[in-house]
């Protein structure tokens, strides 16, 4: 029976009857597994060699039901044969680089992928011998133009960080299958609700479990889901590796993936009206959302996507001091560098990523640019809460501070005579 998402989110991946008849898949916390007899370990090393899924492993790197059930659950909710479950996003990442590609490879991935991911990229993977070429999301025929003989893999996120740029899932596989390529998603911001790549064809589908689908900013985990054929030789090289998950994390992922719908369903809410919020403030410069029209890939997210997610990234009018400022004085968010989480969260991605101006520059990362997380707030404060901040911000000529000055004691100072 096809069930509805929110159905799937609750009762996929999971046996009706449980383990000493708990209603919620337990945590089996064990590093090794024994043997009642020599027997038991043939009959696992038989099922091994036939390349057939065991009931049991000997060891914990390799395996553990917990994990089991939530991989099995990501794969339903994607559409996809099987899921891996790794110790975080950036662990099901190298490790999948790692198991496709071997020295003298070339892959292509689009610039707007997270930092982490590019940095492995340029740097590690080029360390042995494997070379890449950043090309924009935007631009679905750049990916088509890099592509080499040598050329193995193509590699993008969508939604980006954090311009939210939209990926062209077709044209994307079409070019990918007409040169005999992998097609490798991050689709961390889409979630399963918004968005499933399979369905477009893509090969593999990456998350980082540790935002939306977790959702409650209390694990780390990611996540690769493909055909079991293909994740043959990823799963080998993560035992190898040990960039499993554990146990723990694993349980707090099934318990999170259970809300996954309703989240996601109001987070889309609050950044729809966010966006249309800030886009007719006088001291936004620019909003990205693709739910707006002015959104340069609109068109393309409402063809493939459900929702157009929580997060909302934006332009103040100002420098890096100002944004900063801005920021400061609002009272509802978090500030920090993650996202998909009940609690909203809202960061100046220049001011994470280097105290140098030109680095920021070469990253694409303009020093008035803000991405905020939307969490599961009521929208009405929110937006409350951003017009206040917004009143202090001006809306005449743009300062460009190169490098950060801002003064605690002053702007707590600012931040007591503006709030309630």
């Amino acid at each position: 029976m096809n069930h509805h998402f929110s159905t799937q989110a609750v009762h996929a991946g999971e046996p009706k009857r449980k383990p000493y008849g708990a209603l919620t898949t337990p945590i089996i916390c064990t590093s090794t597994y024994t043997f009642a007899h020599t027997a038991e370990i043939l009959d696992m090393m038989r099922c091994k060699a036939a390349g057939e899924t065991s009931i049991r492993d000997e060891y914990g790197r390799y395996s553990n039901p917990t994990q089991s059930v939530a991989e099995d659950k990501l794969a339903a909710l994607e559409g996809g044969e099987q899921a891996l479950l790794f110790a975080s996003g950036m662990a099901a990442i190298t490790t999948t680089l790692l198991a496709l590609l071997s020295s003298g490879d070339h892959v292509v991935m689009g610039f707007d992928c997270y930092h982490r991911t590019r940095e492995f990229a340029l740097t590690f993977l080029n360390r042995w011998g494997i070379e890449t070429t950043l090309v924009p999301v935007g631009q679905s025929e750049a990916f088509a133009t890099a592509i080499r003989p040598t050329t193995r893999l193509l590699f993008a996120e969508t939604p980006t960080n954090p311009y939210l740029r939209i990926l062209d899932l077709r044209r994307f596989v079409r070019v990918a299958r007409q040169h005999g390529l992998i097609t490798v998603v991050d689709s961390t911001f889409a979630t399963p609700i918004n968005l499933r790549p399979l369905e477009y064809g893509m090969d593999l589908v990456i998350h980082s479990a540790t935002k939306y689908l977790g959702g409650h900013n209390d694990l780390l985990a990611g996540v690769v889901i493909g055909p079991r054929k293909l994740l043959a030789e990823i799963e080998y090289v993560r035992g190898v590796m040990g960039t499993i998950s554990n146990p723990h994390d694993a349980y707090g992922l099934i318990r999170g993936l259970k809300t996954l719908a309703l989240r996601v369903q109001r987070q889309n809410e609050n950044g729809q009206r966010v966006a249309e919020f800030l886009e007719k403030h006088p001291a936004i410069e620019r909003v990205h959302y693709p739910g707006l029209a002015s959104h340069p890939d609109h068109e393309l997210a409402a063809d493939q996507m459900s929702g157009f997610g929580g997060v909302v990234s934006f332009e103040v009018r100002g420098g890096f001091e100002e944004t900063a400022r801005f920021i400061d004085r609002l009272r509802l968010p978090y500030i920090g560098p993650t996202l998909g989480g009940v609690e909203s969260i809202i960061e100046q991605p220049a001011a994470l990523f280097s105290l140098e101006r030109e680095k920021r520059e070469a990253a694409g990362l303009k020093d008035n640019l803000v991405r905020y997380a939307l969490g599961i707030e009521d929208a009405e404060d929110i937006i409350a809460d951003l017009e206040k901040a917004l009143a202090c911000v001006s809306t005449g000529d743009r300062g460009q501070g190169s490098a950060p000055r801002i003064v605690p004691e002053q702007d707590e100072m600012l931040l007591r005579q503006t709030s309630v």
